[in-house]
């Protein structure tokens, strides 16, 4: 049979996760995706505590602020259109005033900071090479919060920056957590802004920057899965991209899912998602008629599955969706 695309092989990871590990994700929006699966399927999960982040340069910064778990104060917030934003954080954590910006940050900060020296895993996926530093402090920003274009210097990092950056940050990482795997890939997501040639030439940077992290510290520590390869070799297609043709689409992302957790987990990890999979939809599924006995039977079956596989699987957490049933009796 003829294959009508290129099949992408990529070795298996010299670790395997599972539903007992903790896994801390941060980057670009594709991180959200592979996230939410993750976290909806109860896996031990802790998305994007900055939001989501671009470029390898926000990444470092971030970890680093993990690291040394330093609050931050009203010196690091700015104002603008009437809110109160960090330069290190996503637009999700500004508010109207300082104090709730502050909190935001903050709390999410210090529960991030604990898991991260706990976790066994740190998947991080770059998005793009090319950064906004603030003209005034000279300092890479995630978000430009719609300052003016004006007030930074935008430019693309070398592979030797981003390499130089990155394997700084892996060492402190591993000096916090010396037990933590690290797997990097680079998001399919193009960045279409920078022109069809910037983003190849970005992605290029991104690609080069991971071979030479990986191979520097070792597949034991340090492991690549390649999902843009993944979306641009074996899904060549504009059918698997969304309506703005630079995001994958829903399928594309079931696809994805589906080769990164067979490449992550184990057998019987991959089977106990698939059944995770079956209640969340359950619970998900909302009949057009509630109170009747066909529902109320198919609610009193569901609360029986949650509970024992609650008992069989006590690393599973189930009481929303055992109150949610509980509740239609």
């Amino acid at each position: 049979m003829i294959d009508f695309y290129t099949p992408v092989n990529f070795p298996e990871p010299r670790f395997k996760s599972s539903y007992s590990s903790k896994h801390l994700m941060i980057g670009s929006c594709f991180t959200e995706y592979i996230g939410a699966r993750m976290e909806n399927l109860k896996f031990n999960t802790d998305i994007n505590p900055f939001g989501i982040l671009f470029n390898p340069s926000s990444i470092a910064q971030c970890l680093k602020r993990l690291i040394s778990g330093i609050p931050f104060t009203e010196k690091d917030l700015s104002q603008h259109n009437g809110l109160w934003h960090s330069w290190l954080h996503h637009g999700r954590f500004s508010f109207p005033s300082a104090e709730e910006t502050l909190e935001a940050i903050n709390n999410r900060l210090s529960f991030s900071s604990t898991y991260l020296r706990h976790c066994d895993f740190l998947i991080l996926t770059f998005g793009t090479a090319w950064i906004y530093e603030l003209l005034s402090t000279g300092v890479t920003v995630s978000n430009c919060h719609k300052v003016p274009a004006s007030e930074f210097r935008r430019f693309r990092l070398t592979v030797g920056e981003i390499v130089a950056e990155m394997r700084e940050t892996i060492e402190e990482l591993l000096v916090y957590n010396p037990d933590l795997k690290i797997i990097l890939t680079v998001s399919p997501v193009r960045h279409l802004k920078d022109g069809a040639t910037g983003n190849q030439l970005s992605k290029s940077t991104l690609l080069l920057a991971t071979d030479a992290l990986v191979n520097g510290f070792g597949q034991e520590r340090c492991s690549y899965f390649p999902a843009y390869e993944l979306v641009m070799d074996e899904l060549r297609d504009y059918r698997f991209y969304a309506e703005d043709m630079v995001h994958p689409s829903p399928v594309a992302i079931d696809f994805i899912w589906e080769k990164f957790s067979r490449w992550l987990f184990g057998k019987e990890d991959v089977e106990l998602a698939a059944q995770v999979s079956l209640l969340r939809q359950a619970f998900t599924h909302k009949p057009l008629h509630q109170n009747t006995p066909e529902f109320k039977a198919f609610a009193k079956t569901q609360l029986k599955r949650l509970k024992e596989y609650s008992k069989t699987y006590p690393f599973l957490d189930f009481s929303t969706e055992i109150y949610y049933f509980a509740a239609q009796l």
